[in-house]
């Protein structure tokens, strides 16, 4: 890759300009602050917040902010590696003034996801969002557009404390649920809505007192920052509310969890490259080889997409959390989902859904990975093992064995030994991301270390 080029007094003078356009709208609107945010290692998002006196400075120069970030642990620990931790630098906020949205659930700010630069004004090597552009553009260089999405799953709870009390008592999916929750479901459509983003559904979910939202496909770095912004403005609507909500991969250790499933299709010259082809399902040469090279790598993938010790109490099998590595049409126990659409609506609907992935993630740092994955399986022409029409819980071990159906790992630390060890991850992150994400993957292992699982649970429910 060519080394990445500095921000220009160009450069500057333009972003400069578009904030002094923003800034007089959204003052119109009655905003006074901007919050800037990234995400983490750990997914957590970070936030630093300007007057919108202050949005010009900050869309040119920056928003301070240490890169010791990069090394939290999602209990505000951090570690050292490497390439992050300690005391010493400073970075630049660079808020994308693109993505600038006034937040309806809270009245007098707007948001902005940012960019982290150096002083220098070189992009920060750690930065997740930066890394997503990067991947998409390698893959526009080749030819080929992405269409990403997020499923976003919480719960909602009534309780005054840390203690998880569902604020709803109907059944799974259940119409009781929406009618026990109506105002609060229809205050998120709303505020989703004045946002400019477009709702495909929402509905009651499995776990107690959980709901889902599904939105509509966005380029993938525009996929990430919908993750982000769906999830606070959920979260601010539920204060408002007087409820709290966590998008934990564990809420209840004996419970179903929250995940955070991706949905991918690749596409050329306006065609969609998972439907209509002449391979399994319908895949195309290059869809069926994006989704190869995904799945090949789903083990590795799971230090940035499931990525917390909780993560592994979530990705059991036979509840739908996707375990095994395998694929499937409509295959929900599948960790790679092939989803069709109906009959008509194949070339414009059909994607792939790696479900085995929770809301712990960087949306950023998981997007990138895949698209990596996905770019390498189709650059070497990579075709998909026999789709699997069961769960593959059912079947006996030497049936999966002969199938070459293995269980995904159990634990995140096999997740992060084989993401190390993964030579296409490696090459598209880089060796400051994958040393920084193993250092803080191991530092949570050591926080939760002989910890039982409703331990675990209780200390993570609330960080995401």
């Amino acid at each position: 890759m060519p080394s990445p080029e500095p921000l220009t007094a160009a450069d500057r003078a333009r972003r400069a300009a578009q904030a002094r356009t923003a800034a007089a709208r959204l003052a119109a609107d009655g905003v006074d602050g901007v919050a800037v945010t990234w995400v983490d290692t750990g997914g957590i998002t970070r936030v630093k917040a300007v007057p919108l006196s202050r949005l010009e400075q900050a869309a040119s120069w920056g928003v301070g902010a240490s890169p010791v970030f990069d090394a939290f642990l999602l209990d505000d620990s951090t570690v050292s590696g490497r390439y992050a931790g300690g005391p010493v630098g400073d970075l630049r906020l660079h808020p994308d003034l693109d993505r600038l949205t006034r937040l309806a659930a809270l009245p007098g700010w707007a948001w902005a996801p940012a960019d982290r630069y150096d002083q220098d004004g070189l992009p920060h090597p750690l930065d997740a969002r930066m890394l997503a552009r990067r991947e998409t553009d390698r893959l526009a260089g080749a030819g080929y557009g992405i269409r990403a999405a997020f499923e976003i799953e919480w719960c909602v709870s009534a309780g005054t404390g840390d203690e998880f009390v569902p604020a709803c008592r109907g059944p799974a999916y259940g119409m009781a649920r929406l009618t026990e929750l109506g105002g609060y479901l229809r205050e998120v459509l709303t505020a989703l809505a004045a946002q400019g983003v477009a709702v495909e559904q929402v509905h009651p979910e499995y776990a107690a007192g959980q709901y889902e939202v599904s939105v509509a496909a966005a380029d993938p770095v525009g996929a990430a920052d919908l993750a982000v912004l769906v999830r606070e403005t959920v979260r601010a609507v539920t204060v408002r509310h007087g409820m709290r909500a966590t998008f934990a991969p564990k809420v209840l250790a004996d419970g179903v969890g929250n995940g955070g499933h991706l949905h991918l299709s690749l596409w050329r010259d306006g065609t969609n490259l998972m439907s209509g082809g002449p391979g399994p399902c319908g895949l195309t040469p290059e869809g069926e080889g994006f989704a190869a090279g995904i799945l090949e790598r789903l083990p590795a993938l799971l230090a940035v997409g499931a990525p917390s010790v909780a993560s592994y109490l979530r990705l059991v099998p036979s509840h739908w959390a996707g375990a095994f590595a395998c694929w499937g049409r409509e295959n929900r126990e599948a960790a790679l989902r092939l989803v069709t659409g109906s009959r008509g609506e194949r070339d414009r609907a059909a994607n792939i859904e790696i479900k085995c992935v929770d809301l712990s993630a960087n949306p950023y740092l998981l997007v990138a990975a895949a698209l990596a994955a996905g770019r390498a399986g189709a650059e070497a022409g990579l075709r998909l093992p026999e789709p699997v029409d069961i769960d593959p819980a059912g079947m006996d071990e030497e049936t999966r064995r002969k199938r070459g159906i293995a269980a995904l790992p159990g634990s995140l630390a096999e997740a992060v030994a084989l993401f190390e060890a993964d030579p296409v991850l490696g090459e598209a992150l880089g060796p400051e991301v994958v040393d920084t994400v193993a250092t803080v993957r191991r530092g949570e292992i050591a926080l939760f270390a002989g910890a039982s699982p409703e331990e675990i649970v209780a200390r993570s429910r609330w960080r995401h």
